[in-house]
Protein backbone atom coordinates (compact mmCIF):
# COMPACT_ATOMS: atom_id res chain seq x y z
CA UNK A 1 0.00 0.00 0.00
CA UNK A 2 1.13 3.42 -0.70
CA UNK A 3 2.20 5.74 2.57
CA UNK A 4 3.26 8.74 2.53
CA UNK A 5 7.02 7.58 3.15
CA UNK A 6 7.15 4.77 0.39
CA UNK A 7 5.39 1.75 -0.56
CA UNK A 8 5.11 -0.79 2.09
CA UNK A 9 4.08 -4.59 1.64
CA UNK A 10 4.63 -8.12 2.58
CA UNK A 11 7.86 -10.55 1.31
CA UNK A 12 5.53 -13.48 -0.02
CA UNK A 13 8.84 -15.27 0.59
CA UNK A 14 5.81 -16.11 3.40
CA UNK A 15 3.93 -18.50 1.67
CA UNK A 16 5.33 -22.51 0.96
CA UNK A 17 5.85 -23.85 -2.65
CA UNK A 18 8.67 -23.46 -4.95
CA UNK A 19 6.47 -23.76 -8.53
CA UNK A 20 4.65 -20.86 -10.02
CA UNK A 21 1.01 -23.08 -9.35
CA UNK A 22 1.76 -22.93 -5.69
CA UNK A 23 3.51 -19.86 -5.46
CA UNK A 24 -0.13 -17.99 -7.24
CA UNK A 25 -2.31 -20.26 -5.41
CA UNK A 26 -0.83 -18.62 -2.17
CA UNK A 27 -1.40 -15.50 -3.91
CA UNK A 28 -4.88 -15.84 -4.76
CA UNK A 29 -5.97 -17.58 -1.05
CA UNK A 30 -3.83 -14.45 1.18
CA UNK A 31 -3.53 -11.47 -0.80
CA UNK A 32 -7.36 -10.55 -1.45
CA UNK A 33 -8.05 -11.00 2.09
CA UNK A 34 -4.77 -8.64 2.94
CA UNK A 35 -5.78 -6.36 0.82
CA UNK A 36 -9.35 -6.24 2.02
CA UNK A 37 -8.32 -5.31 5.39
CA UNK A 38 -5.54 -3.17 4.61
CA UNK A 39 -6.29 -1.12 0.99
CA UNK A 40 -9.45 -1.53 0.06
CA UNK A 41 -9.88 1.02 -2.47
CA UNK A 42 -6.70 1.63 -3.14
CA UNK A 43 -3.76 -0.64 -5.20
CA UNK A 44 -1.78 -2.14 -2.97
CA UNK A 45 1.74 -3.47 -3.91
CA UNK A 46 2.77 -6.55 -3.88
CA UNK A 47 6.31 -8.58 -3.05
CA UNK A 48 7.11 -11.36 -4.65
CA UNK A 49 9.05 -14.13 -4.52
CA UNK A 50 10.02 -16.56 -7.06
CA UNK A 51 12.08 -19.64 -6.57
CA UNK A 52 14.31 -20.84 -10.13
CA UNK A 53 11.78 -23.02 -11.23
CA UNK A 54 8.62 -20.83 -10.88
CA UNK A 55 10.47 -17.73 -12.75
CA UNK A 56 10.88 -20.11 -15.94
CA UNK A 57 7.44 -20.99 -15.51
CA UNK A 58 5.84 -17.51 -15.18
CA UNK A 59 8.56 -16.63 -18.46
CA UNK A 60 6.13 -17.86 -20.31
CA UNK A 61 3.93 -15.35 -22.32
CA UNK A 62 0.50 -17.32 -21.29
CA UNK A 63 1.12 -17.32 -17.72
CA UNK A 64 2.76 -14.08 -17.88
CA UNK A 65 -0.67 -12.99 -19.16
CA UNK A 66 -2.72 -14.68 -16.76
CA UNK A 67 -0.77 -13.55 -13.93
CA UNK A 68 -1.24 -9.62 -15.37
CA UNK A 69 -5.02 -10.15 -15.86
CA UNK A 70 -5.40 -11.11 -12.09
CA UNK A 71 -3.40 -8.48 -11.09
CA UNK A 72 -5.30 -5.62 -12.71
CA UNK A 73 -8.64 -7.67 -11.54
CA UNK A 74 -7.72 -7.57 -7.49
CA UNK A 75 -6.32 -3.67 -8.00
CA UNK A 76 -2.30 -4.98 -7.07
CA UNK A 77 1.06 -4.80 -8.74
CA UNK A 78 4.62 -5.96 -8.37
CA UNK A 79 7.39 -3.31 -7.59
CA UNK A 80 10.00 -5.31 -5.44
CA UNK A 81 11.12 -9.20 -5.73
CA UNK A 82 13.06 -11.61 -3.40
CA UNK A 83 15.77 -12.86 -5.24
CA UNK A 84 17.68 -14.40 -2.65
CA UNK A 85 16.47 -18.06 -2.62
CA UNK A 86 17.34 -19.70 -5.80
CA UNK A 87 15.44 -23.23 -5.04
CA UNK A 88 13.23 -24.49 -1.93
CA UNK A 89 13.04 -22.10 1.16
CA UNK A 90 10.31 -24.30 2.96
CA UNK A 91 9.89 -27.71 4.09
CA UNK A 92 13.40 -28.20 3.21
CA UNK A 93 16.91 -27.95 5.25
CA UNK A 94 17.81 -24.42 3.94
CA UNK A 95 20.67 -23.59 6.15
CA UNK A 96 23.90 -22.09 4.51
CA UNK A 97 22.14 -23.55 1.05
CA UNK A 98 20.02 -20.50 0.84
CA UNK A 99 23.52 -18.72 -1.02
CA UNK A 100 23.27 -21.68 -3.52
CA UNK A 101 24.04 -20.86 -6.19
CA UNK A 102 25.54 -17.98 -5.35
CA UNK A 103 26.79 -14.89 -7.59
CA UNK A 104 30.18 -17.17 -8.69
CA UNK A 105 28.13 -19.02 -11.03
CA UNK A 106 25.63 -18.26 -14.16
CA UNK A 107 22.78 -20.32 -12.66
CA UNK A 108 22.60 -16.93 -10.20
CA UNK A 109 23.09 -14.84 -12.97
CA UNK A 110 20.14 -15.97 -15.45
CA UNK A 111 17.87 -16.79 -12.79
CA UNK A 112 17.97 -13.15 -11.99
CA UNK A 113 18.25 -11.74 -15.21
CA UNK A 114 15.07 -13.24 -15.28
CA UNK A 115 13.42 -12.27 -12.52
CA UNK A 116 14.00 -8.35 -14.07
CA UNK A 117 12.74 -9.27 -17.41
CA UNK A 118 9.74 -10.56 -15.50
CA UNK A 119 9.52 -7.23 -13.35
CA UNK A 120 9.80 -5.16 -16.24
CA UNK A 121 6.51 -6.87 -17.59
CA UNK A 122 5.02 -6.47 -14.25
CA UNK A 123 6.07 -2.81 -13.10
CA UNK A 124 3.41 0.32 -13.62
CA UNK A 125 5.07 3.31 -15.20
CA UNK A 126 6.71 5.83 -13.00
CA UNK A 127 7.72 3.38 -9.95
CA UNK A 128 11.05 1.90 -10.05
CA UNK A 129 11.09 -1.70 -9.11
CA UNK A 130 13.55 -4.00 -7.64
CA UNK A 131 15.04 -7.25 -7.14
CA UNK A 132 16.55 -8.29 -3.76
CA UNK A 133 19.99 -11.00 -4.07
CA UNK A 134 22.65 -12.74 -1.91
CA UNK A 135 25.73 -10.73 -0.98
CA UNK A 136 27.40 -12.30 -3.65
CA UNK A 137 28.23 -16.03 -1.41
CA UNK A 138 28.65 -17.50 1.93
CA UNK A 139 32.35 -16.78 3.32
CA UNK A 140 32.92 -20.09 4.48
CA UNK A 141 33.08 -21.74 1.39
CA UNK A 142 36.41 -19.76 1.04
CA UNK A 143 38.88 -20.71 3.01
CA UNK A 144 41.87 -18.57 2.30
CA UNK A 145 42.28 -14.84 1.45
CA UNK A 146 42.73 -16.34 -2.11
CA UNK A 147 39.87 -18.06 -2.65
CA UNK A 148 37.37 -15.56 -1.40
CA UNK A 149 39.31 -12.88 -3.18
CA UNK A 150 38.32 -14.87 -6.65
CA UNK A 151 34.79 -15.44 -5.73
CA UNK A 152 34.26 -11.33 -5.28
CA UNK A 153 36.18 -10.91 -8.63
CA UNK A 154 33.96 -13.46 -10.17
CA UNK A 155 30.60 -12.40 -9.11
CA UNK A 156 31.58 -8.28 -9.66
CA UNK A 157 31.81 -9.28 -13.00
CA UNK A 158 28.42 -11.48 -12.65
CA UNK A 159 26.72 -8.61 -10.75
CA UNK A 160 28.09 -5.89 -13.89
CA UNK A 161 26.09 -8.12 -16.58
CA UNK A 162 23.41 -7.34 -14.65
CA UNK A 163 23.66 -3.68 -14.42
CA UNK A 164 24.29 -3.90 -18.32
CA UNK A 165 20.99 -5.95 -18.90
CA UNK A 166 18.86 -2.90 -16.29
CA UNK A 167 20.84 -0.61 -18.49
CA UNK A 168 19.58 -1.71 -21.49
CA UNK A 169 15.86 -2.04 -19.86
CA UNK A 170 16.09 1.42 -19.16
CA UNK A 171 17.23 2.27 -22.63
CA UNK A 172 14.50 0.27 -24.40
CA UNK A 173 11.40 0.89 -21.98
CA UNK A 174 12.23 4.21 -19.78
CA UNK A 175 11.77 1.50 -16.62
CA UNK A 176 14.45 1.72 -13.91
CA UNK A 177 15.02 -1.49 -12.14
CA UNK A 178 17.92 -2.13 -9.49
CA UNK A 179 19.49 -5.17 -8.09
CA UNK A 180 19.58 -4.58 -4.22
CA UNK A 181 22.50 -6.63 -2.52
CA UNK A 182 21.56 -7.88 0.67
CA UNK A 183 24.09 -8.20 3.51
CA UNK A 184 23.91 -10.77 6.06
CA UNK A 185 25.64 -12.43 8.68
CA UNK A 186 28.70 -14.44 7.24
CA UNK A 187 27.63 -13.23 3.94
CA UNK A 188 30.74 -12.69 1.84
CA UNK A 189 29.38 -8.79 2.40
CA UNK A 190 28.08 -9.31 6.23
CA UNK A 191 27.93 -5.83 7.27
CA UNK A 192 27.61 -2.20 5.79
CA UNK A 193 31.33 -1.14 6.04
CA UNK A 194 31.96 -4.30 3.74
CA UNK A 195 29.73 -3.63 1.49
CA UNK A 196 31.22 -0.09 0.78
CA UNK A 197 34.31 -1.42 0.45
CA UNK A 198 32.91 -3.73 -2.12
CA UNK A 199 30.91 -1.30 -3.70
CA UNK A 200 34.53 1.02 -3.86
CA UNK A 201 36.92 -1.43 -4.67
CA UNK A 202 35.61 -4.22 -6.60
CA UNK A 203 32.51 -3.27 -8.30
CA UNK A 204 33.07 0.58 -9.43
CA UNK A 205 36.82 -0.30 -9.83
CA UNK A 206 35.87 -2.82 -12.68
CA UNK A 207 32.95 -1.31 -14.13
CA UNK A 208 33.03 2.35 -14.59
CA UNK A 209 35.82 1.56 -17.36
CA UNK A 210 33.54 -1.44 -18.57
CA UNK A 211 30.24 0.86 -18.59
CA UNK A 212 32.06 3.86 -19.96
CA UNK A 213 33.63 2.00 -22.88
CA UNK A 214 30.27 -0.74 -23.36
CA UNK A 215 27.83 2.91 -23.97
CA UNK A 216 30.81 5.18 -24.80
CA UNK A 217 30.10 7.96 -22.13
CA UNK A 218 32.34 9.54 -19.41
CA UNK A 219 33.46 8.19 -16.33
CA UNK A 220 31.48 9.88 -14.06
CA UNK A 221 27.92 9.09 -16.31
CA UNK A 222 29.42 5.20 -16.17
CA UNK A 223 29.69 5.52 -12.22
CA UNK A 224 26.09 7.13 -12.16
CA UNK A 225 24.29 4.29 -14.44
CA UNK A 226 25.92 1.95 -12.02
CA UNK A 227 24.96 3.37 -8.64
CA UNK A 228 21.44 3.95 -10.43
CA UNK A 229 20.73 -0.11 -11.49
CA UNK A 230 23.19 -1.47 -8.29
CA UNK A 231 21.60 -1.04 -4.94
CA UNK A 232 21.61 -1.76 -1.03
CA UNK A 233 18.79 -3.77 0.85
CA UNK A 234 18.84 -2.81 4.04
CA UNK A 235 17.50 -5.73 6.20
CA UNK A 236 17.17 -4.04 9.67
CA UNK A 237 17.58 -7.55 11.44
CA UNK A 238 20.49 -8.15 9.86
CA UNK A 239 21.88 -4.86 10.87
CA UNK A 240 20.89 -5.09 14.17
CA UNK A 241 22.79 -8.34 14.75
CA UNK A 242 25.85 -6.88 14.03
CA UNK A 243 25.44 -3.95 15.98
CA UNK A 244 25.95 -1.50 13.46
CA UNK A 245 24.56 2.02 13.66
CA UNK A 246 22.05 2.65 11.76
CA UNK A 247 21.80 6.42 11.05
CA UNK A 248 25.81 6.52 10.46
CA UNK A 249 25.14 3.43 7.65
CA UNK A 250 22.41 5.34 5.91
CA UNK A 251 24.45 8.80 6.21
CA UNK A 252 28.12 6.94 4.73
CA UNK A 253 25.74 5.71 1.82
CA UNK A 254 23.77 9.35 1.09
CA UNK A 255 27.87 10.26 1.14
CA UNK A 256 28.88 8.14 -1.35
CA UNK A 257 25.30 8.65 -3.24
CA UNK A 258 25.00 4.60 -3.35
CA UNK A 259 21.15 4.14 -3.35
CA UNK A 260 19.05 1.95 -1.13
CA UNK A 261 16.88 0.00 -3.35
CA UNK A 262 14.48 -0.75 -0.32
CA UNK A 263 14.38 -1.73 3.72
CA UNK A 264 13.45 -4.97 4.35
CA UNK A 265 11.46 -4.79 7.45
CA UNK A 266 12.54 -7.29 9.83
CA UNK A 267 13.77 -8.72 13.50
CA UNK A 268 16.27 -10.06 15.37
CA UNK A 269 16.31 -11.64 19.15
CA UNK A 270 18.04 -10.56 21.53
CA UNK A 271 19.10 -10.64 25.00
CA UNK A 272 21.95 -9.25 27.59
CA UNK A 273 24.00 -11.83 28.74
CA UNK A 274 24.25 -11.43 32.41
CA UNK A 275 27.16 -12.48 34.95
CA UNK A 276 24.60 -14.39 37.15
CA UNK A 277 24.45 -18.04 36.36
CA UNK A 278 21.37 -18.98 36.88
CA UNK A 279 19.88 -15.86 34.91
CA UNK A 280 22.12 -16.66 31.95
CA UNK A 281 20.93 -20.52 32.18
CA UNK A 282 17.46 -19.10 31.57
CA UNK A 283 18.84 -16.98 29.12
CA UNK A 284 20.16 -19.99 27.29
CA UNK A 285 17.34 -22.09 27.90
CA UNK A 286 14.46 -19.45 25.52
CA UNK A 287 17.17 -19.54 23.05
CA UNK A 288 17.19 -22.86 22.85
CA UNK A 289 13.62 -23.04 22.47
CA UNK A 290 14.18 -21.37 18.83
CA UNK A 291 17.24 -23.89 17.33
CA UNK A 292 15.01 -25.48 14.49
CA UNK A 293 16.87 -26.94 11.82
CA UNK A 294 15.41 -24.98 8.75
CA UNK A 295 17.29 -21.86 8.61
CA UNK A 296 20.68 -20.52 9.71
CA UNK A 297 20.39 -18.52 13.16
CA UNK A 298 23.73 -16.80 12.76
CA UNK A 299 24.46 -15.45 16.66
CA UNK A 300 26.76 -12.21 17.18
CA UNK A 301 27.91 -11.70 20.61
CA UNK A 302 29.49 -8.76 22.42
CA UNK A 303 32.04 -8.80 24.59
CA UNK A 304 32.26 -6.71 27.48
CA UNK A 305 35.67 -5.08 26.47
CA UNK A 306 34.97 -4.08 23.27
CA UNK A 307 34.80 -6.70 19.92
CA UNK A 308 32.34 -9.36 19.03
CA UNK A 309 32.56 -13.50 18.51
CA UNK A 310 30.31 -14.90 15.78
CA UNK A 311 29.27 -17.99 16.01
CA UNK A 312 27.90 -19.92 12.34
CA UNK A 313 24.65 -21.24 14.08
CA UNK A 314 22.85 -21.03 17.12
CA UNK A 315 24.02 -24.67 18.31
CA UNK A 316 27.56 -22.89 18.60
CA UNK A 317 26.33 -20.03 20.51
CA UNK A 318 24.80 -22.21 22.82
CA UNK A 319 27.65 -24.63 23.10
CA UNK A 320 29.71 -21.68 24.77
CA UNK A 321 26.67 -20.26 26.37
CA UNK A 322 28.91 -19.55 29.56
CA UNK A 323 31.80 -17.53 28.22
CA UNK A 324 32.15 -14.95 30.23
CA UNK A 325 33.79 -12.72 27.68
CA UNK A 326 30.34 -12.17 26.47
CA UNK A 327 27.38 -9.64 27.26
CA UNK A 328 24.71 -9.66 24.80
CA UNK A 329 23.15 -12.23 21.86
CA UNK A 330 21.72 -11.08 18.89
CA UNK A 331 20.91 -14.10 17.00
CA UNK A 332 19.49 -13.95 13.31
CA UNK A 333 15.87 -15.36 13.65
CA UNK A 334 12.63 -13.26 11.68
CA UNK A 335 10.64 -12.99 14.44
CA UNK A 336 7.27 -11.15 14.23
CA UNK A 337 8.18 -7.14 14.03
CA UNK A 338 5.14 -6.32 16.12
CA UNK A 339 6.68 -8.31 18.67
CA UNK A 340 9.03 -6.86 21.19
CA UNK A 341 9.17 -9.17 24.26
CA UNK A 342 9.73 -12.83 23.86
CA UNK A 343 9.76 -13.36 27.65
CA UNK A 344 13.87 -13.20 29.01
CA UNK A 345 14.44 -12.48 25.25
CA UNK A 346 13.51 -9.08 23.08
CA UNK A 347 13.22 -8.45 19.63
CA UNK A 348 15.27 -6.34 17.92
CA UNK A 349 12.30 -3.95 17.16
CA UNK A 350 13.55 -0.81 18.62
CA UNK A 351 15.61 -0.58 15.42
CA UNK A 352 13.00 -1.07 13.22
CA UNK A 353 11.55 1.85 14.72
CA UNK A 354 15.01 3.89 14.52
CA UNK A 355 15.03 3.09 10.62
CA UNK A 356 12.00 4.23 9.86
CA UNK A 357 11.68 7.58 11.69
CA UNK A 358 15.48 8.29 9.46
CA UNK A 359 13.26 6.89 6.41
CA UNK A 360 10.50 9.77 7.85
CA UNK A 361 12.10 12.56 8.17
CA UNK A 362 15.06 12.17 5.45
CA UNK A 363 14.18 9.16 3.23
CA UNK A 364 16.53 7.23 1.46
CA UNK A 365 14.29 5.05 -0.59
CA UNK A 366 10.63 4.28 -1.75
CA UNK A 367 10.38 0.45 -1.15
CA UNK A 368 9.41 -0.71 1.99
CA UNK A 369 9.18 -4.74 2.52
CA UNK A 370 8.11 -6.54 5.54
CA UNK A 371 9.96 -10.17 5.83
CA UNK A 372 9.34 -12.49 8.59
CA UNK A 373 9.57 -15.59 6.66
CA UNK A 374 10.02 -18.35 10.30
CA UNK A 375 6.19 -18.42 10.70
CA UNK A 376 6.10 -22.23 9.38
CA UNK A 377 9.11 -22.40 12.51
CA UNK A 378 7.65 -20.53 14.79
CA UNK A 379 6.73 -21.99 18.36
CA UNK A 380 2.48 -23.03 18.56
CA UNK A 381 2.17 -19.93 21.28
CA UNK A 382 3.66 -17.50 18.79
CA UNK A 383 1.32 -18.59 15.46
CA UNK A 384 -1.56 -16.49 14.12
CA UNK A 385 -3.24 -17.71 11.03
CA UNK A 386 -1.17 -16.31 8.16
CA UNK A 387 -3.24 -13.48 7.25
CA UNK A 388 -4.13 -12.27 10.44
CA UNK A 389 0.00 -12.14 10.89
CA UNK A 390 0.84 -10.66 8.06
CA UNK A 391 -2.16 -7.60 8.41
CA UNK A 392 -0.91 -7.22 12.10
CA UNK A 393 2.89 -6.21 11.05
CA UNK A 394 1.49 -4.59 8.14
CA UNK A 395 -0.55 -2.31 10.27
CA UNK A 396 2.67 -1.90 13.20
CA UNK A 397 4.67 -0.51 10.53
CA UNK A 398 2.18 1.97 8.93
CA UNK A 399 1.60 3.06 12.61
CA UNK A 400 5.17 3.77 13.06
CA UNK A 401 5.11 5.31 9.52
CA UNK A 402 2.38 8.06 10.56
CA UNK A 403 3.34 8.78 14.16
Amino acid sequence: MKTAHGYLTYCTNIHAGEDWDNHFAALKLHFPKIKSALSQTQKMGIGLRLSNVASEELSQREQLLIFKQWLLENNAYVFTMNGFPFGGFHNTIVKDQVHAPDWTTTERLDYTKRLFNILAELLPENIDGGVSTSPLSYRYWFPSDDSLGLAKEISTNHILDVAEHLIDIFNSTGKTLHLDIEPEPDGILESGKEFLEWYQNYLLNAGVKRISSKYAVSHDQAEKMIKKHICLCYDVCHFAIGYEPHAEVIKQLAAERIQVGKIQISAALKAPMTEDIDTRSKVKEAFAGFNETTYLHQVIARKSEGGFIRYRDLPEALADAENPLVNEWRAHFHVPVFEKDFGLLESTQTDIADVLEIQKNNPFTNHLEVETYTWEVLSETLKLPIDQSIIRELNWVAKQLST
